[in-house]
């Protein structure tokens, strides 16, 4: 009751017509910010920009890089192995003379080796190694192309022992000799015993149809053979004195199936001085004792001997010949390796 006698009555209004007009409004038109355009596209995608972020965290980390590197590598590596085109098939060898190449590509240990496993430096090393390679190049290209060239030792003669042919270098080195080298001189070695040997008559002349004397060249007329004892002595001197001279090098590299390592420089020189003065001469026999020798086409020996003094002895030989075919005697053989003591043996 007191709250109705409190109030203040109010003012009254005048009553609203609706007004009725036919004149169009021209409203203003609204720009939307650019800043309202970008929030609004956020907040209509945010539920699919926070799928895709999940899932860029989760496959591109630093740990999913690195498995799909390691699995690459490895498919790589497995294409690479199984790969025909990486082994080594084909390696040519240039400068090859007196080896053959096969000898020189088994040394290297490069045939069917993956290039990634051959090393260059090692397979030239182990061609060096042989003997009579003075050096050897290994070159090495992708994907499977390798390259040898080698420098041989040029040998001047032919070493032929037990049917085995070794090259011999102006060194006097015997090296493995790849195929026989035509053109070049022989020499045997002799193992079997000497015939027995006659002493030499030093002090007897003798003179030839044409009344030269020879004695002054050593030509002796008569033999007079020796004892065995005397002959097994002289034998067993030469031999030791030579032998001990030519031993064989028991270093492991130079061990070959022959009698000597080193030929001595006297016997290679005396004979490639034969070779010089007597081209008919194909082959030469050496024994320690009594040095070198050849067959005479008319069939008897003519031992001569080492040194660089072969032209005088040919002389001397010569001339024993001679005066033994002027008395109708045929020689079984001729010793003149000591000039100044020669002898022969008639048959």
């Amino acid at each position: 009751m007191l709250r109705k006698k409190n109030r203040i009555p109010l003012r009254k209004q005048p009553k609203r017509h609706r007004a009725h007009s036919t004149a169009a409004v021209n409203f203003p038109r609204l720009n939307v910010p650019k800043t309202a355009k970008k929030r609004r596209r956020r907040q209509k995608t945010q539920r699919i920009r926070l799928g895709l972020g999940f899932l860029k965290r989760f496959i591109f980390t630093s740990r999913w890089l690195s498995l799909g590197l390691l699995i690459l590598t490895i498919f790589a590596l497995v294409i690479t192995v199984q790969e025909s085109r990486f082994y080594l098939t084909y390696i040519p060898v240039e400068g090859a003379v007196t080896f053959l190449p096969e000898d020189i590509v088994s040394a290297s240990g490069l045939a069917g080796r993956h290039v990634f496993a051959a090393d260059p430096s090692i397979a030239a090393e182990e061609i060096a190694a042989l003997p009579g390679i003075i050096s050897a190049t290994v070159s090495l290209r992708w994907p499977n192309q390798v390259y040898i060239q080698i420098t041989e030792e040029a040998p001047v003669a032919i070493w032929l022992e037990n049917g085995v042919a070794y090259g011999i270098t102006s060194g006097g080195r015997l090296i493995p000799a790849g195929y026989p080298t035509t053109g070049l001189l022989h020499i045997i070695p002799e193992t079997n015993p000497l015939p027995q040997v006659v002493t030499p008559v030093a002090e007897e002349e003798v003179i030839t149809e044409e009344g030269t004397n020879i004695e002054e060249e050593g030509v002796i007329a008569e033999e007079k053979p020796i004892t065995e004892e005397q002959t097994e002595e002289m034998n067993t001197e030469a031999d030791g004195e030579n032998l001990d001279q030519i031993a064989p090098n028991n270093e492991p590299d130079e061990q070959l199936a022959t009698s000597l390592a080193f030929v001595p420089q006297e016997v290679l020189q005396g004979a490639l001085l034969l070779r010089e003065l007597r081209p008919a001469i194909s082959e030469l026999y050496f024994r320690p004792s009594n040095g070198l020798s050849y067959l005479d086409d008319r069939g008897w020996l003519v031992y001569l001997g080492t040194g660089t003094d072969m032209n005088q002895k040919l002389v001397l030989s010569d001339a024993i010949v001679q005066d033994l075919l002027a008395r109708s005697i045929q020689p079984a053989y001729i010793s003149v390796s000591n000039k100044s003591k020669p002898y022969y043996l008639a048959q």
